[in-house]
């Protein structure tokens, strides 16, 4: 494969700027890597003839090329590799002269459109609901203070609605380019601010800027089964854009205030509740809330002790977008009686008399073996 710069293209080292031109035009679209997903070789050549016409196409590189070569310009300063790619001078231009030359100056179109419509930011808010709501799901609202789109000027930031005209100094591309030699210089518009538009009667409202500052109350629907953190989109609701440019979004996170008797745990719910020693004992019902506001009846196993955890299947929280459930976790504290009357201390005594530590007592029994065997351990050493 050759790699004279015009052989690449495929013309004489008379050729004229059109011809050079329409060469390139021609072996870059036979080239392009869009017309040839995948292959490699072209990707390559494709490469080569953009480097060879970014030098050609400059009057002064090219009369440095036929001067010096690709390897003499390299060594004269010209900041061309010993390929003949040139990284550190214009080939964001050519790039752009690609662009042009394929798609019809699609390209730079879009670029100055850039420049004066720029997208509004994205706002978060917070919104701080109760367990019962998100376990239910509910439609709430905040309360934001955002940029929107200026109705006198329509978003356009032109007094009556008058559509801006390009800069002439960059002509709409929001940078200028100044060459000295081999080296290029790309700087923001002194003219237009890097915006590319000018608008010579701004809008009183908004200065030129499309939009004004507003208070506004957005509706927010809260799906059930949310949970701490959950973030909600609320599509286009953020800043205005730019002098028309499109809207951000609004996110709302969702935070769960802390229950009073509730605690949750992903899907599940935690709940304590005190229960008479005496049922404890002997077994029986006990009334639990659940957090769907109905009243789930608990049985209480005999001998039940202090810190047991029973479970109600499918009490629990909701599942987002789910009709499924978590479940309810029950923790038993056994509660000690207090202020006896001497009948009730009787009967306790009589109880504690009858009764037989080993059997009615294992735990206990467990324990004091551990530390009898423990003391006896250490006083055999």
């Amino acid at each position: 494969m050759s790699s004279d710069y015009y052989d690449l293209l495929g013309v004489s080292r008379t050729a004229s700027d059109d011809d050079i031109k329409k060469a390139y035009r021609k072996v870059a679209m036979k080239y392009h890597p869009d017309k040839n997903p995948g292959d490699q070789e072209a990707e390559k050549k494709f490469k080569e003839i953009t480097a060879a016409y970014d030098v050609l196409k400059d009057p002064q590189k090219r009369a440095a090329y036929d001067r010096y070569g690709a390897d003499g310009m390299n060594a004269h300063g010209g900041g061309f590799s010993s390929s003949g790619f040139d990284f550190q001078g214009d080939f964001g231009q050519t790039f752009s002269d690609i662009m042009d030359n394929l798609f019809g100056g699609g390209g730079g179109q879009r670029e100055r459109g850039s420049h004066f419509q720029q997208a509004g930011s994205d706002i978060r808010v917070n919104l701080e609901i109760t367990l019962e709501e998100a376990f239910q799901g509910t439609a709430s609202s905040v309360h934001v203070s955002t940029p929107v789109a200026c109705d006198d000027c329509k978003g356009g930031g032109a007094k009556g609605g008058a559509h801006p005209t390009t800069c002439q100094v960059c002509h709409g591309r929001g940078k200028v380019r100044m060459e000295q030699g081999f080296f290029t210089i790309e700087r923001t518009c002194h003219g237009c601010s890097g915006v590319g538009q000018i608008i010579s009667n701004p809008c009183r409202s908004c200065h030129g800027s499309g939009r004004v500052k507003k208070n506004r109350t957005l509706d927010v629907k809260v799906p059930a089964g949310v949970d701490e953190g959950t973030r909600i989109r609320l599509n286009k609701e953020g800043e205005a854009g730019l002098r028309g440019g499109p809207a951000g979004d609004l996110y709302v996170f969702i935070s769960v205030r802390p229950h009073k008797l509730f605690k949750r745990k992903e899907h599940d719910i935690f709940c304590k509740i005190p229960i008479p020693f005496a049922k404890a004992a002997l077994g029986g019902d006990v009334e639990v809330p659940t957090i769907d506001g109905s009243v789930a009846v608990l049985k209480i196993i005999p001998g039940t002790q202090n810190g047991q955890i029973f479970k109600l299947k499918g009490k629990g929280m909701k599942m987002l977008r789910s009709t499924s459930r978590g479940d309810m976790l029950v923790e038993v504290s056994v509660e000690v009686p207090v202020n006896l009357t001497k009948q009730q201390k009787d009967l306790l005594e009589e109880f504690v008399k009858i009764s037989d530590s080993k059997n009615h007592h294992p735990e206990s029994t467990g324990f004091l073996k551990k530390f009898k065997d423990l003391f006896d351990s250490k006083k055999n050493s």
